[in-house]
């Protein structure tokens, strides 16, 4: 492998396993809270001991996210030294203020964690929600520097050196606020189903205990509201994509040609030489709908941009289109649930509908994976937009390829580890009262 193809491969991976604990780490301590209030609210003993029992996934996950985010910033300057000796006086702010939220989250989940005996409910609560406030901000800051490489600003270009730097301005450039909040929102979608899918098939096991029934309601509940919120933030990340980086919008919709009334393409397999998508569904004028409310808006394509500068559709346009169709595939399952929770005015347990949300579990988190791809595939060959190459950035260092075989094999094991350990069966000790045949698992 070549020096770039190691360097963004191991990055690569480092980040996909890193994107799953952060965003468990992201969504659980929301869970927490929402359990805490309503055990205050209603004082029913039950949701207090969902909470406590989330406590020590919260716990193991936050600590793998520490350590993971860790080899990150090691893996930043060692693969991409160019690049943080460009951009460090810029992001470094934001990375910096994530150092601050991470500790404040820090604090907060050990006080949470030790202080059962010492604090009040009420106290545990606002704990609570100190540590979802902490976790949504160290996400925000980091998604920052990232949203600034999309759309770089705050200092001006002199003689290729960095004068005038506003750090400020930097942190919140014109992509923060969209990626920010659409980012959050799918951690919370992502968190929940996958909680919701771990009760659905204790469940469809035969654990029908009200614990299994309200903690699925609870997962279920948290994901339902922020889904309809990530469709909203999504439709407004799409609009600022059109106006700032219209070659990634081209390539994300394996838009060719510039053309008004521009149709929007679903599914399909661009084709670069042709300018043309193979087997794919065209629906008339809807892309120009989308990204400017005018039917006869222009869009512009790839054509419109120097050749070498733009994304390649191949890579972006089936990860645009998997992100998209997750969001569908989760949302049927949640209408079904709640149509038939409605109805019966009770918990359904239909072996088809747990089927369905088990089997819809995961694609919160893949939703989200191929987000981030078509954030980072829609910006090259660019490392920053318009002013730095991927190849411009990478280290001129040799052997990377031996590292990212030995941190793929340790990524591998601990993810192995992490999942044996969180849905290992609870023991008595763990749980303050059970049912007898009931089964529980640590989410």
């Amino acid at each position: 492998m070549d020096n770039i193809l190691s360097a963004r491969t191991l990055m690569g991976f480092s980040l996909c396993f890193h994107i799953i604990y952060a965003t468990i780490g992201i969504g659980l301590p929301l869970m927490l809270m929402v359990a805490e209030g309503l055990s205050l609210r209603t004082g029913d003993e039950l949701f207090h001991q969902l909470a406590r029992r989330w406590m020590r996934p919260a716990g193991v996950l936050f600590a793998i996210g520490a350590v993971s985010g860790t080899v990150l910033s090691f893996e930043l300057g060692l693969l991409w030294p160019r690049f943080m000796a460009f951009s460090g006086p810029l992001i470094g702010l934001p990375f910096s203020m994530e150092g601050f939220a991470f500790f404040t989250e820090a604090i907060f989940l050990a006080l949470y964690i030790y202080g059962e005996q010492r604090l009040s409910r009420r106290m545990l609560f606002y704990c609570t929600i100190a540590l979802t406030l902490s976790s949504a901000a160290s996400a925000a800051f980091v998604i920052s520097a990232n949203a600034w490489m999309n759309t770089p600003t705050g200092f001006r270009l002199v003689n290729n050196a960095l004068v005038d730097v506003r750090p400020f301005q930097a942190l919140s450039n014109p992509s923060w606020a969209h990626e920010a909040v659409h980012g959050t929102l799918a951690a919370y979608v992502a968190t929940g189903f996958a909680m919701a899918g771990v009760y659905a098939f204790a469940l469809l096991r035969g654990s029908n205990s009200d614990y299994n029934k309200r903690a699925l309601t609870l997962a279920l509940a948290i994901a339902s509201v922020s889904l309809p919120l990530m469709l909203v933030t999504g439709d407004w990340a799409a609009m600022t994509v059109a106006a700032q980086q219209k070659p990634k919008l081209a390539a994300m919709e394996a838009h060719f040609v510039t053309a008004s009334g521009a149709p929007l393409i679903i599914g399909g397999w661009p084709d670069p030489a042709s300018g043309k998508v193979l087997y794919g569904i065209k629906i008339p004028k809807l892309l120009s709908i989308l990204a400017h409310r005018n039917p006869d808006a222009i869009v512009e394509g790839l054509d419109a941009f120097p050749p070498g500068t733009t994304p390649d559709p191949r890579l972006v346009h089936p990860f645009f289109d998997l992100m998209v169709g997750s969001t569908f595939i989760m949302l049927a399952p949640a209408a079904w649930f709640w149509w038939l929770r409605w109805r019966r005015r009770d918990v359904p347990l239909d072996t088809w509908l747990l089927c369905a949300l088990l089997l819809a579990s995961p694609f919160g988190m893949i939703a989200l994976e191929s987000g981030w791809l078509v954030t980072e595939f829609g910006r090259q060959p660019w490392i920053i937009r318009d002013l730095m190459r991927v190849s411009e950035g990478v280290t001129l260092q040799t052997g990377i390829g031996l590292i990212l075989i030995t941190f793929v094999v340790i990524y591998l094991l601990l993810t192995a580890g992490l999942l044996k350990l969180l849905l290992r069966p609870s023991t008595p000790a763990d749980r303050t009262e059970t049912t007898q045949g009931d089964r529980y698992v640590d989410l």
